[in-house]
This record gives structure tokens, sequence and C-alpha cells, in this order.
């Protein structure tokens, strides 16, 4: 048996970062992703965000890989989204993702932060808010290779 004690902080966006989860069926989505991360194995922490953004806090099973396990949430989840009614404006996620690793002493601050997405958002724009995050992480980017 393999022991890990990993926890992922993940960020992606609509495509675009189009406005396109509405507040009044996000938490439709939010469920359905949960769905999607139980039946993987994996353990969900906190999941939240605002009309064009998802961050979710989770740990991995030891059988799948991070980039596994987010396309598996993107393609399902956006599968989904097109055939619901309540989401007729989505057109997809962005193919870019953030993932950070935070050691279990950051976790309970991480699911506040998650928590307060839409307070949090009313002094940060998503790009602004995923740039400093990179930087925070100490990931390198390129500017003109960021929001594609």
């Amino acid at each position: 048996m393999s022991y890990i004690q990993t926890y992922y902080h993940i960020i992606f966006s609509t495509k675009l970062r189009k406005n396109t989860l509405s507040d009044e069926c996000v938490k439709e989505l939010y469920a359905y992703i949960w769905g999607i991360i139980k039946n993987k194995k994996c353990h969900l922490y906190q999941i939240g965000g605002t009309k064009n953004h998802i961050h979710i806090l989770t740990s991995l099973n030891t059988s799948i890989s991070l980039a596994d396990f987010i396309r598996e949430i993107k393609a399902n989840s956006s599968h989904w989204l097109k055939k619901n009614n309540h989401f007729s404006t989505f057109c997809g996620w962005q193919s870019e993702y953030a993932a950070f690793t935070k050691c279990k002493s950051n976790v309970a601050t991480v699911i506040e932060y998650i928590k307060n997405q839409k307070e949090h958002h009313a002094n940060e724009t998503f790009e602004d808010e995923f740039r400093r995050l990179l930087k925070e992480n100490n990931i390198e980017f390129d500017e003109k290779y960021l929001f594609k």
C-alpha cells in the first residue's frame, strides 16, 4: 500500500474567462464535480469560484495522475454543462489550469480562501489573481501564453 499526503489547489476558468457560471445554479455544478472526484476515489475538501472560474482543493488517489484527474473533471463537467439548460451560454473550459501543492497546515487557509471567492473578486480580477498565485508559488510564466 502507498501512503501519500498531498493537497492540490486547482484553478481553471471558463473559455475566454466568460461569465457563464450563474450564481443561481453553480451549486449543481459543484455537486456534479464532487461526484466525479468521489468516483475517482479522491477527496474534495472545498470547491468554489465565481462566474468565470473554479477553485478546487483536493487530494488524489494514488492511482491517478494530476493531469488525468483535471482532464476528467473538465471533460465530464463540460459535457454536462453543455447539456444543462441552466448553463446555456457555457462554451467550454480554458485549456490551461494551475495546480499548487499545499501542506496540511495550509488546508484550512485555502478552504477559507475558496469559500470567500465572491468577496475576494470584488477587488481583484481572475487574471490578476491567477498571476499573483503563480508568483506566490514561484511558477515562472510568459505573459503572452498565460490566457490563450
